[in-house]
């Protein structure tokens, strides 16, 4: 027994020491650094044939990352790729290719431990199990890699005293037992390095390979995410559609939280490098979405998918990129030259008459893309406009005869009843989607006649019958994944000599031999789940996708958070100062806010009666519910005639003052009322649940629709917390990271990263930025205020309600004033938000005014949007199918485009 020593400046270490003992061992145990592509480099050969082989690792992940096994993969995915990806695959691929085939034969062969239990590990040591038995212990300071064993200085000693071995053993078994299996997901990027190649657009081959080339290293993969499989799913069914008739015409209806923006961008990617492959003229890409949502959408589609943007700044009347710089002269006229591939253009302009509308009527596109799509609707009620289209289902019905592809977004295809649908199929139907709908005899125009075939109310049972609505559109063969089905069109091609593009017929039924009558009437009589043919088998179905989260929590898709609502007595932790906060579900206020509101209601009323002020009724209501901060500097606004802004809608805006000596008493009254109040009872409420509640152990992302009050709540929150970061995620210019009584502006992807590194506890956000924005690391949500749109709360609890969630429930505290119409709205809310698992199910997309103004009868008109919901069956049946992706997984894409020329593709203007 004994110590030798070694350094590499009179030893080959590698030669002298490692490779010589690693001949013919019986086992390796080696506590080795940082996983690196370079592990096993030296002794590669060697490793291969010792049957037990254990390399303990450190990652530099935070320990709640490590509960939730795909976190922990992706988190070690996202480190991996810091480097510049390119060059390293580029140079060591032969690495790669020895390291892939090492981890397929040794699967269990490396661990890593997190930061908790090792910090950086520091300390390198091993033991080799020598062919005759005996063991031998070695301490240094080289990492397992070449530059470890062979370039840089570094000094080891040797020792095979059964003491120092058992102390080194037992240093490792602590090692090992701590740390976790080397995540899959690295061993396919391992496999998918030592393969990559980069290659020209015009070499992607199959349609399936465009997406993945483009998208397998964009920030959303190299951050160690993916597309989900209903996602790959849609984009899969858009090539599909592409295939059959040239043209894709879908609705795409998934669930809030679901990820439709990712969905629809991958899917305006993937054709738009389509479009470029088969055409020399590129015409324009457009996403139409609300102003709100404008933004959300840029930053998203650059944030995960790397493609840049322009969107068109109404106020400026110019094109900004994701940067917020103008990219554009200010000019109207510059909305026809998107200087980016893709325009993102606010529905706003739509909705009003302006000089954009009129050139963008002009235009011929190759794509066009409606978010929130169901606002494109025709007019309800009993005037002489009901029935009529307004004016964004108006514009949209012209553009989409302009547009090669259309797609559709939204999360409530159907707003007061099953009809409403038909708004939007029209709207596919147009131009290049004659196929949707069929000719205009077809009587899937009819919505009063066919609605009770697709609701299982009435049956076809006649062949005959069913030949008028199978004929136009006739269904091509691959319309359906049921077999049968599928049996049944190819023959009744075939027997009436169609090809399969065709989609209408003229042939009387008589002309279809007998047994396919035969087939047919055989086909009416089979249900499937309980759905007859035409519920299955219908335009709907072959144009609409909608997944569910149930489904997909069901097929273990989504794993299943539950969340608690608060404020709730029977979950706090103190009744007493809960009770002292709250009445009820609502918060206890003062005589002079109570005096304020009364005042500011009336004075709201009063503008809305004048020319432009309409919409201030309820803006100046909304923004004394949402803090007395945002109350006192609208009011501030409006005695100083400066302009105001909906920021839900560009279009909104009131130049307006108070214009009489009663009404600006009235605001100085107001304004003086709310700074007579000591503190806000929402700052009050918000620090009890940081701290009496414990909600800042979790995590909190706390929400606003108002910019005003979420800065507000950002600056007291960091002067509490003076030794906490605080963030505020806003639009553009507007975010920031606060810390020790000093703040700094911060780029949004900035806070999002140190969200996910767990260094930001508190994080304030505002609507205009939620999209996108992926917190699973907090493990609570407050409401600073309840915006009368139900999708925009179910937005925000998506942010932490999501992939990675490390909770199995998560908290929500909604907080509005006592006495007020929030009070009267969130009270008719909370009744219909039972099911802790889907707390929105069926709630509508929005609350209309008309509703609050007859409060007394808002449960009603909801239970009654509720039940037109729940009626629609028809519409809920295939769509469990659209969840599983194409064959090839996207992460095992090798034949990649590089970023350079993705970009640069990307970055070629409208012509």
């Amino acid at each position: 027994m004994s110590i030798r020593r070694f350094s590499s400046r009179t030893h080959q270490l590698d030669s002298s020491f490692l490779l010589e003992h690693l001949k013919s061992a019986r086992s390796y145990k080696r506590i080795a650094g940082y996983f690196t592509s370079s592990l096993f480099e030296v002794a590669n050969e060697l490793l291969e044939d010792i049957p037990r082989v254990q390399i303990v690792c450190n990652v530099d992940i935070h320990p709640n990352d490590l509960k939730v096994a795909q976190v922990r993969a992706a988190r070690m995915l996202g480190r991996w790729n810091e480097a510049g990806l390119e060059a390293e695959a580029l140079l060591n691929r032969e690495r790669y290719r020895r390291l892939d085939s090492f981890l397929t034969r040794h699967q269990e062969a490396v661990r890593v431990a997190p930061d908790s239990v090792c910090g950086f590990m520091h300390g390198k040591a091993g033991v080799i199990e020598l062919a005759d038995g005996r063991k031998l212990g070695f301490i240094g300071s080289m990492n397992e890699t070449r530059s470890g064993w062979q370039r840089h200085y570094e000094i080891l000693w040797e020792d095979d005293s059964p003491e120092g071995v058992a102390w080194i053993e037992e240093e490792f078994e602590y090692l090992w037992q701590a740390a976790r299996p080397l995540p899959d997901a690295i061993i396919r990027e391992v496999r998918r390095r030592g393969h990559r190649h980069e290659i020209d657009f015009e070499d992607i081959a199959e349609d399936e390979e465009v997406a993945p080339a483009a998208l397998v290293e964009s920030p959303l993969y190299r951050e160690g995410f993916s597309l989900q499989p209903w996602q790959q799913s849609f984009v899969t069914e858009c090539l599909r559609h592409y295939r059959s008739h040239g043209a894709v015409r879908l609705l795409l209806a998934d669930e809030v939280g679901l990820g439709k923006t990712l969905s629809l961008g991958t899917a305006a990617l993937t054709l738009c490098l389509l479009s470029d492959k088969e055409k020399t003229k590129r015409r324009p890409i457009v996403i139409f979405a609300p102003a709100t949502l404008c933004e959300q959408w840029q930053t998203e589609m650059i944030d995960k998918l790397g493609i840049p943007c322009a969107r068109w700044e109404t106020q400026k009347k110019a094109w900004v990129d994701h940067e917020g710089y103008l990219i554009s002269a200010n000019d109207p006229s510059q909305i026809a030259k998107c200087p980016l591939r893709i325009g993102i253009v606010s529905t706003g302009l739509m909705i009003h008459d302006t000089l954009e509308k009129q050139y963008l009527r002009d235009l011929r596109y190759d794509l066009v893309i409606l978010d929130e799509a169901h606002k494109a609707r025709s007019r309800q009620g009993f005037g002489r406009d009901a029935g009529e289209p307004n004016k964004l289902l108006s514009f949209m019905l012209e553009v989409a005869a302009r547009s090669d592809h259309v797609l559709l977004g939204t999360a409530t295809p159907i707003q007061t009843q099953s009809e409403d649908l038909w708004d939007m199929m029209r709207i596919l139907h147009q131009g290049e989607g004659r196929f949707v709908l069929g000719n205009d005899f077809a009587p899937w125009h009819r919505p009063r006649e066919v609605l009770p075939i697709l609701s299982g109310e009435e049956t076809v049972n006649s062949p005959r019958a069913a030949w008028d609505l199978l004929r136009s559109p006739l269904p091509l063969v691959d319309s359906t994944r049921d077999q049968r089905a599928r049996r049944l069109y190819s023959a009744i091609r075939q027997d009436l000599g169609m090809s399969d593009g065709e989609w209408q017929s003229s042939r009387p039924f008589t002309d279809m031999t007998e047994d396919i009558r035969e087939d047919l009437e055989v086909e009416l009589d089979r249900t499937v789940a309980g759905a007859e043919f035409f519920q299955r088998e219908n335009p709907f179905v072959r144009h609409i996708v909608l997944r569910k989260r149930a489904t997909l929590e069901a097929e273990g898709l989504l794993t299943k958070v539950g969340v608690d609502i608060h404020p709730e007595p029977d979950l706090a932790r103190d009744v007493y100062q809960f009770h002292a906060l709250f009445e009820d579900r609502a918060l206890r206020t003062s005589e002079d806010f109570q005096q304020a509101y009364e005042e500011g209601r009336n004075f709201g009323k009063a503008l809305a009666r004048r020319k432009g002020g309409g919409f201030m009724k309820s803006l100046m209501e909304q923004r004394m519910c949402s803090s007395i901060a945002a109350g006192i500097k609208t009011a501030q606004k409006l005695l100083e005639g400066r302009t105001v802004y909906d920021e839900d809608d560009d279009y909104a805006v009131a130049d307006l003052d108070a214009e009489t000596d009663a009404e600006r008493v009235v605001l100085e009254r107001l304004i003086a009322r709310l700074e007579r109040v000591d503190r806000d009872p929402k700052l009050s409420a918000v620090i009890h649940y940081l701290e009496q509640e414990q909600w800042l152990n979790h995590g909190v992302i706390i929400f606003s629709q108002y910019y005003d009050t979420a800065k507000w709540m950002a600056d007291a929150l960091a002067e509490r917390y003076a030794d906490i970061a605080v963030g505020l995620y806003a639009g553009t210019g507007g975010s920031r990271l606060y810390l020790q009584g000093d703040s700094v502006f911060s780029k949004r992807e900035v806070l999002k990263e140190k969200v996910a590194e767990h260094e930001i506890q508190i994080m304030v956000a505002t609507d205009a930025a939620c999209e996108g924005l992926n917190l699973q690391t907090l493990g609570a949500l407050i409401n600073i205020d309840l915006p009368w749109n139900p999708t925009k709360l179910e937005q925000r609890i998506g942010r932490i309600k999501r992939f990675g969630q490390a909770r199995d429930k998560v908290d929500m505290l909604n907080l509005v004033n006592r006495g007020t119409v929030d009070e009267e709205v969130y009270a008719r809310l909370s009744e219909r938000m039972r099911d802790r698992y889907n707390l929105f199910g069926a709630l509508p997309d929005t609350i209309k005014d008309e509703w609050i103004e007859d409060i007394e009868n808002l449960g009603k008109k909801m239970d009654e949007y509720i039940e037109a919901q729940r009626q629609a069956t028809g519409f809920d049946l295939r769509y469990a199918e659209c969840t599983q992706p194409a064959e090839k997984d996207w992460r095992d894409c090798s034949e990649v485009l590089s970023r350079q020329d993705f970009v640069q593709l990307m970055s070629e203007g409208w012509r």
